[in-house]
């Protein structure tokens, strides 16, 4: 994926509000597509990227991989590799994911109330 121009308006923007509160910085992340619809797999039991993959049929699995190496990045997924043949790879949610996919839960129950939401 191309680098954005450090230049830009929608750049400084974006810099500017994460700068002023480190929830503008987690609602960029949280806003990826697929980020949370990953994390919630996860949490529901889907420790592989096959079994992963099947539930959210739609995405790529260029996605699929950035995402999860992302939510990794973020300490949100720990990733265990185990050395077999064929090579087996197993992710689990962190505590913080766990806190994570709880307070998602409960914005999830709260978008559920606003009424004529988008």
């Amino acid at each position: 994926m191309a680098e954005r121009k450090v230049n830009s308006t929608n750049y400084q923007n974006q810099a500017f509000l994460e700068s002023k509160c480190t929830l503008n910085e987690l609602l960029v992340l949280l806003s990826r597509r697929w980020f949370t619809e990953i994390l919630f797999c996860i949490e529901e039991g889907n420790s592989r990227f096959s079994g992963i993959k099947e539930e959210l049929s739609p995405i790529t699995d260029h996605i699929l991989a950035d995402r999860l190496k992302l939510l990794e990045k973020n300490t949100l997924i720990n990733r265990q590799h185990f050395p077999e043949v064929p090579p087996k790879v197993v992710y689990t949610l962190t505590k913080k994911g766990e806190e994570l996919c709880a307070l998602l839960e409960k914005l999830c129950d709260f978008s559920g109330t606003i009424p004529n939401i988008c």
